[in-house]
């Protein structure tokens, strides 16, 4: 037993000096080195900070494109999808509940032309995007609303698309903080 314990007890410490201490600062180091240094990327609007770039936030005022549903209510320290899949009748509810909140909000949209984006979580509840397609279908309710053409609300939908990594990794997708941020900012 003794012969096991001195070598153990230096493995314990070298792990804890090196798991502990060297490793997060490393790490910490190469996040300097990414957008926001890091420590997120902030989105201002007149001067102060409105959010973080990549953590969804809620958005239900009918002026405002909404964001994916959370399952994590949109608080970053508690982040975690839906274990509920498409068969759990608790799971059916909710969607089937958020389709008709999103249909009493944007008429003339059917349900067969919502994305299943609007009405479904992600896997972190807290994604801060949506497809094209997700923000397009919400035009006409907030044109409406602020009175402004449909056109130039969608050329804007179109001026905040973000195109995949070298045009292959991953779909293409709309900020929806900084598209409404965009909005507010449109005369």
């Amino acid at each position: 037993m003794k012969a096991f314990f001195l070598p153990s007890l230096k493995l314990t410490l070298i792990l804890i000096v090196l798991l502990a201490g060297i490793y997060p600062l490393v790490i910490a180091g190469i996040g300097k080195f990414t957008p926001g240094n890091g420590d997120g990327v902030t989105v201002t609007y007149k001067g102060r900070v409105v959010g973080y770039a990549n953590i969804g936030q809620k958005f239900t005022q009918d002026k405002y494109f909404w964001s994916r549903p959370s399952a994590a209510n949109y608080q970053a320290d508690a982040g975690a999808g839906s274990n509920k899949g498409p068969s759990n009748p608790d799971y059916l509810k909710g969607v089937d509940s958020l389709i008709n909140v999103f249909l009493k909000h944007n008429p003339g949209v059917t349900r067969a032309q919502i994305p299943a984006e609007l009405v479904t979580s992600s896997g972190s509840g807290l994604d801060p995007d949506l497809s094209p397609a997700g923000a397009q279908i919400q035009v006409a309710r907030i044109a409406k609303v602020r009175n402004i053409p449909a056109d130039k609300i969608s050329n804007l939908v179109a001026e905040n698309t973000e195109q995949p990594l070298l045009g292959l990794f991953g779909p293409p997708k709309v900020n929806v903080l900084k598209l409404n941020v965009a909005l507010d900012e449109m005369k």
